[in-house]
């Protein structure tokens, strides 16, 4: 599985499937959210973490709306995998 890089992050419309995993003790957790992209930013958070811009810590985050309309917003990390499907 591949990871996504900011150069290549999805255009709005178009349809993907987001494979996360969490990685636990004694296994990992996996999630997959399939919609189309409404938006991809970069957002900071209300953590505080020393030279990053604004002080903050900043995450990746795609918005997507689902088949049942639902918007949901997904934190990206380097397990999250993004495929156009």
């Amino acid at each position: 599985m591949g990871r996504m890089v900011e150069t290549t992050a999805p255009k709005p419309g178009t349809r993907v499937r987001v494979t996360q995993q969490l990685p636990q003790s004694d296994r990992v957790w996996t999630q997959a959210t399939e919609g189309v992209v409404v938006r991809y930013r970069q957002a900071k958070t209300g953590s505080w973490f020393a030279h990053a811009k604004d002080d903050r810590l900043w995450l990746d985050r795609l918005e997507l709306r689902k088949d049942d309309g639902e918007l949901t917003v997904l934190n990206l990390d380097r397990y999250s995998v993004i495929e156009a499907i």
